[in-house]
């Protein structure tokens, strides 16, 4: 079964959980760690199920579901974004959570993962609605958040807006103004620089470090990215920027083609006229499938959870898949990769940029002191780079892939902090 990204999670996965700890387990058996370690690293700190009643603009009262996890804090506070999404669950925010974790530690920031999410499809609800339920659900999770315990940070079907409200409701029950809650606000509130386009860039850095180790650089490559969201769209301009061939774009609604190369700012503009991809006129139609498939140097799958399974991966050409969604391919698909070599850079380490950049956006407001861009920018680099070679250096040595690599680099810097501060009592 294939899926778009309107449809959902492919069907045929295991699920994001199951894919997740399977991750994990194929980690712990590489380095050896015990079961007590692998229990441990298997399961959450803390979880949080609440409900959020919403009145609607018409008087009418809907209630939601709402999630925050914690799945590691050995490192330093949670780290992790908040999703609005028809499709959030726990083990969909459980699985985030880990990979949160396991991604915090292989770029070296001070960071445990967590993860949040509200089960509403945010499309659907006025900006008033949206903002009630944002403020209620920030009052119901507040005992776990805080600069010290836990930061949010926009997700899918967030914003800038949306952690705006998190931390002014925040700041109000606590009698101060408190920036450092959340990270990927605007500006005019202690938001950092850099920070809007900061996962996409970060895609960027670990594509062309990648495609370096064959000798190839960003301006010489032709790339088809699925997904033209926050990340998705930023990608793929910034690769246009930089010279390369941005072959293939798509959204939930459908998607383009053009074999000489893809005018990506006038897709821009024709996306802020009519809400999507489709129509373009500068291009062929194709859909999210056949995206997958097409004849390119880079595929960036940039949408959702669970699109190359074990059936689309087959129909994949690409040299090189770089992962700016989070668990795009299912562990079938990876398998089936790994056979006609394509080489996969992990979501765990190619859109860590986001949190790298959030992290520099919370020291920024912890200590009321802000960089300028070309400084964010080039810290961004500098941190995604160490960490393709670190992760690239391990494959080679140990003849493990990229994934298996970076999994293992983060797993093992986790079950260290866990036996240097040992357990209580």
């Amino acid at each position: 079964m294939t899926t778009s990204p309107a449809d959902g999670p492919s069907q045929s996965s295991r699920g994001p959980l199951a894919e997740a700890r399977a991750q994990l387990a194929k980690a712990v058996e590489i380095l050896g760690l015990d079961e007590g370690m692998h229990q441990m690293l298997a399961s959450s700190r803390r979880e949080i199920a609440v409900t959020i009643p919403l009145r609607r603009d018409d008087g009418s009262v809907e209630l939601f579901t709402g999630y925050r996890v914690q799945h590691n804090v050995s490192r330093g506070p949670g780290k992790g974004g908040v999703r609005y999404s028809r499709f959030v669950d726990l083990d969909e925010v459980r699985a985030l959570a880990m990979l949160m974790t396991w991604k915090c530690a292989i770029v070296e920031l001070p960071y445990g993962g967590a993860k949040g999410g509200v089960t509403i499809d945010a499309r659907s609800y006025s900006q008033g609605e949206l903002e009630r339920v944002t403020r209620r659900y920030t009052s119901e999770i507040m005992p776990m958040i805080g600069p010290e315990r836990d930061i949010p940070a926009p997700d899918l079907g967030t914003d800038e807006r949306t952690m705006a409200w998190i931390m002014d409701t925040y700041s109000v029950n606590h009698g101060y103004t408190i920036p450092a809650v959340v990270t990927g606000k605007p500006l005019e509130i202690g938001g950092s620089l850099g920070r809007p386009t900061a996962t996409s860039a970060g895609v960027v850095h670990a594509l062309a470090a990648a495609i370096a180790e064959r000798g190839m650089h960003v301006k010489d490559a032709s790339v088809a990215v699925q997904g033209f969201g926050k990340v998705g769209s930023h990608a793929a301009a910034i690769l246009h920027e930089q010279g390369a061939r941005v072959v293939g774009v798509s959204d939930e609604f459908g998607g383009l083609f053009n074999a000489s190369g893809i005018d990506v700012p006038a897709v821009f503009e024709h996306v802020e006229r009519t809400g999507s991809v489709v129509d373009f006129p500068g291009a062929d139609p194709i859909s999210n499938t056949e995206l997958l498939g097409l004849d390119v140097d880079v595929l960036v799958p940039a949408a959702i959870e669970g699109v190359i399974d074990g059936e689309t991966a087959r129909s994949v050409q690409a040299r090189w898949v770089v992962e700016g969604a989070n668990g795009p391919t299912t562990a079938a698909g990876d398998q089936v990769l790994a056979d006609k070599g394509v080489v996969v850079v992990p979501d765990i380490l190619a859109n860590a940029g986001g949190v790298v950049v959030s992290y520099f956006e919370w020291v920024q407001a912890n200590q009321a002191y802000w960089w300028t861009l070309d400084e964010i920018e080039a810290k961004l680099a500098d941190r995604m780079r160490k960490g393709y070679a670190d992760v690239a250096a391990v494959a080679r040595r140990e003849g493990l892939s990229l994934r298996d690599a970076a999994l293992c680099i983060g797993v093992r810097r986790v079950a260290e902090a866990h036996q240097i501060r040992g357990l209580y009592p």
